[in-house]
């Protein structure tokens, strides 16, 4: 019965298909149907577009992404240069969101990248480009979650030392906080699973009005305190190498890094697309809108804080482990003001590291259920009453609990892993889109959202184009001249891991079969699967 419900899956369309696991020959909206992924749906649609859009938003938090690299984007052209670098990296990174949003609307599988790459890739290299997307998709996501737990800790740290002048943060205060964090919003996702639609719904709310409170301080309370604003040719002219290298265009190349780290992850909302009613069309609506969102946010976000400058070498030699507090501190002309601003970073924040979790877990667990991580068997189950990734989302906590121990050995080593996120990370869309592109566009049935004609030719290129140039530009050392303290790291760990996936592929490539395709008019999807 099993193998007769394969082959009809195969046969309903002459598209690209795998078997990843037995799926019997079932009529179509029965409680055994399967989705998009060719797997029996097994979580909740509980989430409305509202909803996924909210958590996109709150997860890709675009505002406070900029907020925590802020200090050492400055070095890459000052003021106007981390301007001009985001709005330059927003331009790319609409064409990667368009991209995968295009996918997503033909393959709306929870899978993501993984799932896309493994289809668009054919027969031939479909299950090893599906494989090192897959992998480098769950990599970004555990260091960029890493990394973004590192910053909260900071922010707590430099908050307490608000008030005490004498107070010398160290690496264990960091990791203490750390761990607090990175557990509260880890049992979040694990013990409310049914009220997450309602969670993220009040998180984008927070991080909205967070921004928007923060911004409306930075305009009006320096002319309050009778505090002169920053200058038009600070903020926008006055172009600042202070990174050693001599070419401006490179450091302009570079510090779009900044941009990229603050504008996040377009493949996010994709994760939860077994989760929604109508994936196919609500998904690529979520992308395309979250984009918007953090575009708008962020750009106003940094107008406004550059204005509210008014010494800006007291904020480059911040003793503070969080040196956005001086700004706020000039802001405002008080530690209070400060603190108060801190804490709508803070708070928008520690909803950003919830989405995460909700993120990772699911990833984790797509892998598992195809049989791509070790002991796939116990990550692959849902829970039976929670109805989430439980053991996948746990074994994520305790991976971000162990590289948060790595910061108090060597931040260098810490560092190390965390530079590499946006690299894996634009690495898994590029193992996607390409194939997409090699294939003439035509591995796949189109979805509801769909680039007809040469226009997506173009924005699946450009999409391409950028990511291979700046993967090896991003590689670069920050600053010149460099040692090992202030290397980047970024190509080591990335190749470094890219060899570990690639030993584990030669372990399991005999028994992994991969993803597949299943047509949109399949009489085996459940319904509102696609």
């Amino acid at each position: 019965m099993a193998e007769h419900g394969q082959e009809k899956l195969s046969q309903e369309k002459n598209i690209n298909c795998y078997q990843v696991s037995s799926i019997p020959d079932i009529e179509h909206g029965s409680a055994l149907a399967i989705n998009a992924s060719g797997h029996t749906q097994e979580t909740l649609r509980q989430f409305s577009f509202l909803s996924l859009l909210a958590t996109g938003v709150a997860t890709n938090n675009c505002w406070t992404n900029l907020a925590g690299t802020l200090v050492v984007a400055i070095s890459n052209g000052g003021p106007p240069g981390v301007i001009y670098e985001f709005i330059a990296a927003c331009i790319f990174y609409l064409f990667i969101h368009a991209s995968l949003a295009e996918l997503a609307s033909a393959m709306p599988s929870s899978g993501g990248v993984y799932h896309f790459a493994s289809v668009c890739g054919g027969k031939e290299h479909g299950r090893v480009c599906g494989w090192f997307a897959g992998w480098w998709n769950f990599l970004a996501y555990l260091f960029g979650t890493a990394g973004f737990s590192t910053i909260m800790g900071n922010q707590l740290i430099t908050m307490y030392g608000l008030f005490r002048p004498d107070f010398e943060p160290k690496a264990w205060h960091v990791l203490i906080c750390y761990l607090i964090l990175t557990w509260m919003c880890c049992c979040t996702v694990l013990f409310m699973n049914r009220l997450l639609p309602l969670i993220e719904k009040f998180s984008m709310l927070i991080i909205l009005m967070g921004c928007f409170f923060t911004i409306l301080v930075c305009a009006f309370m320096p002319k309050a305190n009778a505090v002169s604003y920053s200058s038009h040719g600070f903020v926008w002219k006055d172009w600042k190498n202070a990174t050693g290298w001599s070419s401006n265009g490179f450091v302009f190349a570079a510090g779009m890094l900044n941009g990229a780290w603050g504008i996040g992850t377009p493949d996010f909302v994709t994760h939860l697309a077994e989760e929604i009613p109508r994936p196919g069309t609500n998904v690529p609506k979520a992308i395309m809108y979250q984009y918007l969102v953090g575009f708008v946010s962020g750009f106003f976000f940094l107008i406004a804080i550059f204005y509210a400058i008014n010494d800006l070498e007291a904020v480059i030699n911040s003793s503070t482990s969080f040196p956005l507090t001086e700004i706020y501190r000039q802001t405002t002309g008080s530690a209070g003001g400060a603190l108060a601003l801190m804490l709508l970073i803070f708070f928008s924040s520690f909803v950003n590291l919830i989405g995460a979790y909700v993120g990772i877990g699911r990833i984790y667990w797509t892998l598992s259920r195809d049989g791509v991580t070790p002991f796939s068997a116990v990550f692959a189950k849902v829970h039976p009453r929670r109805k989430n990734p439980f053991n996948a989302t746990i074994f994520c906590g305790c991976a971000c609990s162990v590289l948060g121990c790595i910061y108090v050995g060597s931040v260098t080593a810490f560092n190390a892993f965390i530079s590499s996120s946006l690299i894996t990370c634009t690495l898994s869309y590029l193992a996607a889109i390409l194939p997409h592109l090699l294939s003439r566009r035509r591995s796949v049935e189109p979805g509801p959202f769909w680039m007809g004609g040469w226009l997506g030719w173009a924005v699946n290129a450009v999409s391409c184009g950028y990511i291979v140039v700046f993967a090896v530009i991003f590689c670069f050392p920050y600053s010149m001249p460099v040692d090992a303290s202030t290397m980047n790291y970024a190509s080591l760990m990335t190749g470094g891991l890219s060899l570990f996936v690639a030993a584990w592929w030669f372990v399991k490539r005999d028994q992994y079969q991969g993803p597949q395709f299943v047509p949109r008019d399949s009489s085996m999807l459940a319904k509102d699967a696609m």
